[in-house]
């Protein structure tokens, strides 16, 4: 087998990144485990959070917890006006036309449940065709599967080639006019391929279907422009980039989530109840019913303020770097196989061993302070396209450097010595 791989990582010159100040900004980075110096590898999963997002989120809870828009005292009126505040940061983060258009969830998760459960609940019916990728997450698989069963619609899945990148003459062939809505994600998150969603899109339109696109795994990676990309809805979680867990943001496109039918009832989402009949709140509210995690969508502003402060452009050009030195460092490993070698990436090294599972890899890792995933990353069928049962995955953030990449292929090194080979 060829160790030759060519991976495109060059993106548009951006400023270098003061790497060691900034990770003053993130307490746990200091941290020891197993006595060893933190080396943190693991953000494809979820990132770690900047002093100024735990301080909000604690600034919350000191000094104004209250519930938001349906009190008049001061508390609840602060509450309300830095929730609010948030949505507008998310707005301007993805240049969404509008506010109405940015729903609060609890991450990526609920916000594709909660396409497949009004939109596609609402629009699909029998012989209706959804159209996913073969890298996808469970969360833009099992949602579209569940929606298909009740309405009789089809799933079909556009294959993808040996370098983890999406066979696009087969995406193509498998768009028609039965085409609903196409479900894709920006980057996959176990291989770290960065999909063509600008042709996808126009493609999916001219058939008359709708895009919904996972940005799980680009949000924090790379800037998104909703209007620019002509998406109709886009999803991705806080907690991947660097703010709490259980908050997460669904973009649609305002016609859509006019015609939408809500996806959970209770309080706020609501104008009037009667036990004859209800009048559904406005957006954005009509489709967040209850008390919402607000500290989490305060502290997720924060986050935000602070990558906008710090600059996406230059965040993902240091990202890349740290790839490309990441990959050439493990192609001359001996025995090891990179999984996923797409000629556009994000910083996602997914990688296996000759003759070693994964979860010794991540355990021998471990106690050599490298934190990686390892498992199949709620990927499974791209493992079954591979014929593996799991990978090892180092996924990288602008905090990271050089000096933890040469840590990695160390560590991975004592795991081959621990194995003989």
């Amino acid at each position: 087998m060829t160790r030759a791989v060519s991976i495109d990582v060059t993106r548009p010159a951006a400023p270098a990144l003061p790497v060691e100040k900034l990770r003053a900004d993130f307490p746990i980075l200091d941290a020891r485990v197993h006595g060893r110096p933190l080396v943190y590898l693991d953000n494809a999963a979820t990132t770690q959070k900047p002093r100024i997002v735990i301080d909000t989120v604690r600034r919350y809870y000191e000094e104004i917890n209250a519930n938001i828009h349906r009190g008049i005292h001061a508390l609840s009126e602060l509450a309300t006006q830095e929730y609010e505040q948030a949505r507008e940061k998310v707005r301007r983060f993805l240049n969404a036309r509008s506010t109405r258009e940015i729903i609060f969830t609890r991450g990526t998760t609920e916000s594709i449940n909660l396409v497949a459960s009004s939109f596609g609940g609402s629009r699909l019916k029998h012989g209706d065709e959804i159209l996913i990728s073969g890298m996808e997450h469970h969360s833009n698989i099992v949602p579209w599967q569940l929606i298909a069963e009740q309405t009789g619609a089809v799933l079909k899945v556009v294959p993808i080639d040996d370098r983890g990148e999406l066979i696009m003459e087969e995406f193509h062939r498998l768009l028609s006019s039965r085409t609903t809505i196409v479900a894709v994600a920006h980057v996959s998150n176990a291989l770290g391929t960065v999909n063509p969603v600008e042709e996808i899109i126009r493609a999916a339109h001219a058939a008359g279907a709708v895009v919904l696109l996972d940005g799980a795994q680009a949000a924090a990676h790379m800037p998104v422009d909703v209007q620019a990309l002509n998406c109709d809805f886009y999803a991705f979680s806080g907690h991947k980039l660097y703010a709490p867990t259980g908050i997460g943001v669904l973009y649609g496109r305002e016609a859509l989530l006019e015609a939408m039918p809500p996806y959970q009832g209770g309080g706020d989402m609501i104008k009037a109840v009667s036990f004859e009949k209800t009048i559904y709140n406005d957006l954005p509210y009509k489709f967040e019913a209850g008390t919402p995690n607000i500290a989490g969508t305060i502290g997720l502003g924060a986050a935000i303020d602070y990558v906008q402060a710090v600059g996406l452009p230059a965040m993902g050009a240091h990202e890349l770097e740290l790839l490309a030195h990441a990959t050439a460092r493990a192609l001359a490993v001996p025995g090891l196989r990179i999984i996923g070698t797409a000629r556009n990436k994000a910083s996602v090294l997914s990688f296996v061993l000759d003759g070693i599972h994964p979860h010794d890899i991540g355990t021998i890792l471990d106690h050599e302070g490298v934190a990686i995933r390892t498992g199949h990353h709620c990927a499974m069928p791209v493992m079954t396209r591979y014929g593996l049962p799991a990978t090892a995955r180092a996924s990288f953030a602008f905090y990271n450097t050089r000096a933890e990449v040469d840590a990695l292929i160390a560590a991975i090194e004592t795991v081959r010595e621990v194995f003989r080979q």
